[in-house]
């Protein structure tokens, strides 16, 4: 049984892919958890019946943050990719601040960076920077793309599957959210030695799309194959699929990223931090199926008449 610990943590994007995952873990060790989700839904039910409390809020809304801190010792600030991150950020900071809140941790990504051509990876660089201003004992991250992202991506045709990405011939080590979410707990749980720290996070072995579809292929028992595509297909693909335009511009700037080597290496950080092994994409996928069963809500699918 978890040894119960009084400090109260604020976990935003609280149902995401590594807010949730975070949830759970910092409950585990008897942590009191506080988690701030945007509506109520089927995924706050979950969190609550594993004893975190729910707030309902709005990043945007200065008065939402605010009550959201009251008693809280040290936060997860994850904001998605959407316009306002900026916005969300400043109201984050102040009322954190306000509030007495010791430490954060950060989500950013990768591709963050004064040059970037990403307005949202541009936009993450700004925020790390602001956050560093403040009196919070201040960790940003910066992961790769997820595992996650395969099964959001792939398309499957009865017992195939495909992955038409505009990503060429380019490298990463995709990293799972709950390999993430054991370095947000470890930095919550001890923020000293990672004040001021920028961590990138990446999964175990660096790989191009082919490799990674091979070892889809392994786990799901199923052909997989990549199929590289343009930047503008993959653009106008998104935006058929009812994407924003800045989400649109956010994933064809930083494919250009990817394809530039932006997105590649590895470290030691989920085992040195995390204190845990990170998924491959093989472990993952088999630990994942039911996510494979249909096709993922980003996949592009090749244009009528091809």
């Amino acid at each position: 049984m978890a040894k119960k610990d009084d400090r109260l943590f604020l976990i935003t994007g609280a149902t995401g892919t590594t807010g949730s995952e975070t949830v759970h873990l910092l409950l585990e060790r008897g942590h009191r958890v506080r988690a701030l989700v945007h509506r109520e839904d089927d995924r706050s039910r979950t969190l609550a019946g594993a004893g975190a409390e729910i707030v309902v809020g709005d990043l945007l809304n200065f008065h939402d943050v605010s009550a959201a801190m009251r008693g809280v010792g040290g936060a997860y600030f994850c904001y998605p990719i959407l316009p306002g991150l900026l916005d969300a950020t400043v109201i984050f900071a102040q009322a954190a601040t306000e509030a007495g809140v010791g430490s954060v941790v950060n989500m950013s990504q990768i591709s963050a960076r004064r040059e970037a051509i990403s307005d949202a990876a541009r936009q993450h660089w700004l925020s790390e920077r602001l956050l560093d201003r403040t009196p919070l004992l201040t960790a940003h991250l910066r992961p790769t793309f997820f595992a996650e992202w395969i099964s959001w991506w792939w398309g499957r045709q009865g017992d195939e599957g495909v992955l038409r990405l505009p990503l060429g011939d380019g490298r990463h080590a995709p990293v799972a959210g709950i390999d993430q979410a054991h370095v947000i707990a470890a930095v919550l749980e001890n923020p000293e030695p990672h004040d001021r720290q920028t961590y990138t996070l990446h999964g175990p072995k660096e790989m191009d799309h082919y490799g990674i579809a091979e070892a889809m292929s392994r786990a799901l028992g199923i052909q997989v194959t990549y199929e590289p595509i343009g930047v503008e297909e993959f653009a106008r693909g998104l935006t058929d699929l009812g994407k924003t335009a800045h989400t649109v511009q956010h994933l064809s700037s930083v494919a250009v990223d990817y394809q530039n080597g932006i997105f590649r290496g590895t470290n030691n950080l989920i085992e040195v931090v995390g204190n845990r092994s990170p998924l491959s994409v093989e472990e993952f996928v088999s630990e994942h199926k039911e996510a494979f069963a249909r096709s993922g809500s980003h996949f592009v699918p090749a244009p009528k008449g091809d």
